[in-house]
C-alpha cells in the first residue's frame, strides 16, 4: 500500500485555522472563567480553578472543531 502524500495547501489551511480558532476559543474560555469568578466574588483560588476548568473546556471544543475540520479538508491525498 502506497503512503499518501501531504497536500501542503490543505495542511497550511488547517494549521492557520487551529491557531486562529484555538486562540479565540481558549482565550474566550479563560476570560469567561475569570469573569464569572469575579462576578460572584469567589476569591483568587476558586477563580484560578474556574479559569483552568474553562480553559480545558476550550481545548476540548478546539479538539472537536479540528477533528471535524480535518474530515472536511483532508491533508493527505
Amino acid at each position: 500500500m502506497a503512503e499518501k502524500k501531504i497536500d501542503w495547501t490543505n495542511a497550511r489551511t488547517l494549521i492557520a485555522l487551529a491557531i486562529l480558532v484555538g486562540t479565540e476559543l481558549v482565550g474566550a474560555s479563560w476570560a469567561a472563567g475569570w469573569a464569572l469568578s469575579g462576578l460572584f466574588q469567589l476569591g483568587a483560588t476558586v477563580g484560578r480553578v474556574m479559569e483552568g476548568v474553562f480553559i480545558v473546556i476550550g481545548f476540548i471544543g478546539l479538539y472537536y472543531f479540528m477533528r471535524t475540520a480535518v474530515e472536511h479538508e483532508p491533508f493527505r491525498r
